[in-house]
Order: structure tokens, then C-alpha cells, then sequence
């Protein structure tokens, strides 16, 4: 009878510290690193992550959090970009030539140049429908009316933050704002919740 408490006494002890052991490796050990999976466009760029260089196409282990990725290769305009890295992530990296150099490189490398026409077309409409969600004006843009214009352009109160974005009214007639504000609640939208910029 004694013999079976010890073995037991025994047993448990071990399987006690066997999880102990375990847990401690798990909670040290922590989360795994995300993978940063690039492609890049000259294939042979430079590429740095956060000043440091890497390999231009493949995966990246990284912490989690922010990280810059920066492109550069003479004959092209360099890229930065910032990536905020909470699970694995792909990125396209692609540089558009700016000189003779990029130019002789993209007739000899006519696929590349066509991956990163559709990579920019993709991003165009990406862009204008986050815009047209943002800005549901944008779809009744340009309009003339009775005594004014309109159109969007850049934000002032927030100039640097593309996808900010202003409308401009061009007054013809001097009572041409109260026409536009007219207009614009006539139409659904709340001109306090527009940046409005009238101009003569």
C-alpha cells in the first residue's frame, strides 16, 4: 500500500513539473515573429527595413509593430513605406523609372514593367473607392449650378494626408454661397461636415 502512495506521490510530482517546465518554455518563449513577404520591382533594388538592408524579394521575419520599408535603385524614383505588422503581411514594392537608366531597364524587362502598371492601377482603385466612400460627393463632381462651381482638391486643414480631401466653390454671383450651401443640403450633405473653401 505504501509502495503504491509513492509511485503515485511520484508520478504526480513529475507530471507537476513536466506542465511547470512547459509553461515557463511557452511563456518565455512568446509569440512567434510575423513573416513580411515582399516582391520587389526592379528585382535587383536595394531594399532596407528600417534602415538595415534586406534581401529585395522574399520573407522577412519582423516584431510586430511599425516598420519603414524603403526602395532605391538608380534610374528609378525610391519608395518608402510604412507597414504596420500584426500578423503575416505581403508587400508589393514597386518603383517606376525616372531617367534613362530605369527606361533601358524596363524594355528589357517587359513582364516586370506590366506587373507594376496593374500593381498601380490596382492601387489607384483602391484609393478612389476608400475616396468615394469617404467623400460620397465626389461622385456628383464637377458641378456647375446657378451662380457656382464645384470641385474637390487637397485639404488644407490637413495638407499632408492625400486622402484628405476639400471642397472648393467657386462663387460667380454674390449671393453664389448661399446658392452652394443650398445645393449641397439639397443633395444629402451637411456642409459642417465638409471642409469648405470658397474662392472668387
Amino acid at each position: 500500500m505504501d509502495e503504491n502512495r509513492r509511485l503515485w506521490v511520484l508520478s504526480g510530482t513529475v507530471v507537476v513539473i513536466v506542465l511547470v517546465m512547459l509553461g515557463g518554455f511557452l511563456a518565455f518563449r512568446g509569440s512567434p515573429e510575423p513573416n513580411v513577404s515582399v516582391q520587389s520591382i526592379p528585382n535587383d533594388l536595394t531594399l532596407t527595413l528600417d534602415g538595415k538592408p534586406v534581401a529585395a524579394n522574399g520573407e522577412l521575419k519582423v516584431k510586430e509593430g511599425k516598420h519603414t520599408l524603403t526602395g532605391e535603385r538608380r534610374g528609378f524614383q525610391s519608395y518608402t513605406e510604412t507597414v504596420d505588422v500584426q500578423a503575416d503581411t505581403q508587400v508589393k514594392l514597386y518603383l517606376f523609372s525616372n531617367g534613362d537608366v530605369g527606361r533601358e531597364w524596363e524594355k528589357a524587362h517587359p513582364d516586370q514593367v506590366l506587373q507594376t502598371e496593374e500593381e498601380a492601377s490596382r492601387k489607384y482603385q483602391e484609393r478612389t473607392d476608400r475616396l468615394t466612400q469617404s467623400y460620397p460627393i465626389l461622385q456628383e463632381l464637377p458641378y456647375v449650378g446657378p451662380g457656382f462651381t464645384a470641385n474637390y482638391g487637397a485639404s488644407k486643414a490637413d495638407p499632408t494626408n492625400p486622402e484628405k480631401l476639400a471642397i472648393y466653390l467657386k462663387l460667380t454671383v454674390p449671393d453664389g454661397k448661399k446658392a452652394a450651401t443650398d445645393w449641397l443640403t439639397g443633395h444629402g450633405y451637411d456642409p459642417a461636415e465638409l471642409e469648405l473653401i470658397y474662392t472668387q
